[in-house]
């Protein structure tokens, strides 16, 4: 067929540790291969030519699921110095290349074969948004069509970078935009280093990122596996070098995934989702609440604390009407008792399709002020992004507009009973999938 490019001459990455892994995606790559041997295609083959390659090109390896290390060790394998590693990391943070070719200390044949064996990107912006206040809101499709939000946050000096670590969420939060249609799957570490350069891009030469909440689509526990190397490969100095100080992981409460922070990575910063200061409410905002409960999820962020040593933060998203009475901030300071701890409230940030409303500006100090009244300290977030749905609960895939839902009556006594235990079954269905919420150490099961 005239015009189109000789097959033979496309080359397929295949060098040792690049292979893909698995018979299935080996199978791709041989495929490919066997239709890049043919001398001329019919218009129906060249079809199937073109959906090998990009097979063959999905399998390859993605660089940023590899750490500094595994770099190092990929070079010395070819015999070549091993500082390589980190100064092609380098590269891609501190320099801020976007392709093989901008990494000019590296020779032709390098990059050349760097090429061949590693994809830097797998994800497209899709769109970019930026608000009055200086946020911006990026969705970017990924490899399989699947798409997520990630934001950058501006204030004063600091430049943080809210990411995602899953394709929707399996909690489902009634007051949340992100688990409306349920979880996909999870992303890649990988996938979560890649939001960091791409929001990293949206920053001026002369601005760097200061902090990192991950705090955006998805429970960030229940993707511990792909979570942690990324926030290694944040903190590494070839990178990002961010101190783990200023990393904040949020959580809902997965009980066996925190005692795996505790005991594998205590140095981050935890913010625990609470949004009720009992349990017959909170398993009403928070389903998953419901085979999980605050007992449990409070013993386990006071193990972290004493792991860690650093203060824990409570969120606490304030609905109207529902969870912002004088009795619900009263049951939330002998909830948290003396723990060393800051109450983060956040005024609900609006989602269109769900029944919930922003307290007033009066509800809110008096809220806050109770709080403080007793004993506790107290801040309110500060509404950033809420004009480009980029705000706490807002982030969501595209095309997936949140349901109509049904808010809890404030007229339900049990609403602001007391604690109980928790009881029920151990898995928490919401949307596709479900989590084993009480037993998964922060490597979700999606059924």
């Amino acid at each position: 067929m005239t015009g189109q490019p000789n097959p033979g001459s496309i080359v397929l990455g295949s060098c040792g540790p690049c292979q893909p892994r698995g018979a299935a995606a080996q199978a791709r790559l041989e495929a490919a291969a066997r239709c890049a041997q043919v001398g001329s295609l019919v218009a129906s083959d060249w079809l199937t030519y073109l959906r090998c390659c990009l097979a063959a090109w999905v399998a390859m390896t993605h660089l940023l699921d590899w750490s500094v290390d595994q770099l190092r060790s990929w070079f010395r394998a070819r015999r070549l110095p091993a500082y390589r590693g980190a100064q092609v990391y380098r590269w891609l943070f501190r320099q801020r290349a976007r392709h093989w070719d901008d990494m000019t200390d590296l020779s032709k044949s390098l990059r050349a074969e760097l090429a061949d064996c590693f994809r830097l990107w797998t994800t497209q912006v899709a769109r970019q948004i930026r608000a009055e206040d200086g946020t911006e809101k990026l969705l970017l499709e990924l490899a399989d069509g699947q798409a997520i939000e990630a934001v950058l946050l501006r204030e004063r000096g600091r430049r943080t970078l809210c990411l995602s670590t899953q394709v929707g969420c399996a909690v489902g939060c009634t007051f949340c935009a992100s688990g409306a249609q349920g979880i996909e799957r999870n992303l890649s570490s990988g996938e979560i280093v890649e939001q960091m350069l791409r929001l990293q891009q949206l920053l001026d030469r002369s601005e760097s990122i200061s902090h990192i909440v991950v705090m955006g689509m998805g429970e960030p526990l229940a993707n511990l596996n792909a979570l942690l190397p990324a926030l290694a490969l944040a903190r590494d100095p070839a990178c990002l070098g961010i101190s783990p100080r200023r990393i904040t992981i949020s959580t809902v409460g997965l009980p066996a995934a925190m005692r795996r922070l505790a005991r594998e990575a205590p140095q981050y910063r935890l913010a625990v989702s609470l949004h009720a200061p009992n349990d017959p409410l909170r398993n009403q905002l928070v389903p998953a609440n419901r085979h999980i409960g605050l007992r449990a999820i409070l013993t386990e962020a006071d193990r972290y604390y004493r792991a860690s040593g650093r203060r824990l933060t409570f969120e606490y998203v304030l609905l109207q009407g529902i969870n912002d009475q004088p009795e619900h901030a009263r049951q939330l300071i002998r909830c948290l008792g003396r723990r060393t701890a800051l109450v983060n409230v956040i005024p609900y940030n609006p989602i269109a399709g769900l029944p919930y409303r922003t307290p007033s500006a009066r509800v809110q100090a008096q809220f806050g002020s109770i709080l403080r009244d007793g004993g506790l300290r107290v801040e309110f977030r500060q509404r950033k992004g809420s004009s480009i749905a980029a705000a706490c609960g807002q982030l969501r895939r595209a095309g997936h507009p949140a349901p109509g839902r049904a808010a809890p009556s404030k007229n339900d006594p049990d609403l602001v009973g007391s604690q109980r235990d928790p009881a029920g079954p151990s898995t928490a269905h919401h949307g596709t999938g479900y989590l084993e919420f009480d037993r998964t150490d922060g490597n979700q099961v999606q059924r």
